[in-house]
C-alpha cells in the first residue's frame, strides 16, 4: 500500500518535540515546512495537510502567520484534507471564516473533553475523553458551515467543515512535551500553578490520553479514502 504525503506545518518556534511527536503518531511520509520561519509549500500537491501548535497567537501582528492562514485557506479549497492541533485548529478556524480569541483562564493540563455525534475522526474515542491541553485561546466563532464536535467548559475543542478538522486539545503529547510545556509556563501563570499541573503529569495520566490518539490514524484513513475515491472517479472518466 502507498504511503501517505503530508505537507506538516510546523508553526512551533522550537520544534524538536512536535517533530518527534507528529512523526510517531502519523502514518504517512511527512513533508515538514518550518512555518514559524516562513516556510511553506508552493502548491498543494499533497494527500493531507497537518498545522501543529505553536506559542504564537493566530492574531499576533507576526509576518508569517497572515501567508500560513491564506496556504491552509488554499489547501481547503483545493479540497485536501486538513488537520490543526491547538494553534493549528485555530490556524483553520481563521483560514475558513472563524474568530479566535484570547481566553479568560488559561487552560493546561490533563483535562476532560466531550465529543458529539458520530463524526470519523473521533471513531473509537470514548464520548468523555482525557487530554493534554495547554492554550490561553480559544475559537470562540465557528467558520459559517463547520460543525461543533467536541467542547469543554473552557469552549471548543473540535469542530469540522467540509475535509477540513480542528482539534484545540495535544493528542500527540507524550510526557517529555507535557513536562517541558507546563515549565515554559512559570512567567505566565506562577510556581504555584505550573507545580501542581506538574504534579499531575503522570505516566497513569498520559495512558488515559492516549485513548485520544486513534483520531491520527482517523485522520490519515479518511485521507486515503478520500484519495481512492478521487482516483476512482478519475480513472471512471477516462
Amino acid at each position: 500500500m502507498t504511503r501517505l504525503r503530508f505537507a506538516l506545518l510546523n508553526a512551533a518556534h522550537d520544534g524538536g518535540n512536535t517533530r518527534r511527536n507528529f512523526r510517531r503518531e502519523l502514518d504517512a511520509d511527512l513533508v515538514e515546512f518550518s512555518a514559524s520561519d516562513g516556510h511553506l509549500p508552493d502548491h498543494t500537491e499533497f494527500d493531507g495537510v497537518v498545522v501543529t501548535g505553536s506559542r504564537s497567537s493566530v492574531y499576533w501582528d507576526e509576518e508569517w502567520i497572515p501567508p500560513l492562514v491564506d496556504y491552509v485557506a488554499e489547501a481547503a479549497d483545493a479540497g485536501l484534507p486538513v488537520l490543526g492541533v491547538c494553534y493549528g485548529h485555530q490556524v483553520v478556524a481563521e483560514a475558513l471564516g472563524g474568530r479566535v480569541a484570547g481566553m479568560d483562564e488559561f487552560e493546561i493540563g490533563y483535562n476532560e473533553v466531550r465529543h458529539r455525534g458520530d463524526d470519523e475522526l473521533f471513531a473509537g474515542i470514548d464520548e468523555a475523553f482525557t487530554v493534554f491541553t495547554t492554550h490561553g485561546d480559544a475559537v470562540v466563532e465557528l467558520p459559517q458551515n463547520a460543525t461543533l464536535l467536541a467542547e469543554n467548559d473552557h469552549g471548543v475543542h473540535a469542530f469540522r467543515d467540509g475535509h477540513c478538522w480542528g482539534v484545540q486539545f495535544h493528542p500527540e503529547y507524550d510526557l517529555e512535551t507535557a513536562r517541558e510545556v507546563t515549565e515554559g509556563k512559570r512567567e505566565r501563570l506562577g510556581d504555584a500553578r505550573v507545580d501542581a499541573v506538574l504534579a499531575e503529569i503522570t505516566p497513569d495520566a498520559y495512558d488515559a490520553a492516549c485513548e485520544a490518539k486513534p483520531l491520527f490514524d482517523n485522520f490519515v484513513a479518511y485521507a486515503r479514502r478520500l484519495k481512492a475515491d478521487r482516483e476512482s472517479v478519475a480513472a471512471a472518466g477516462d
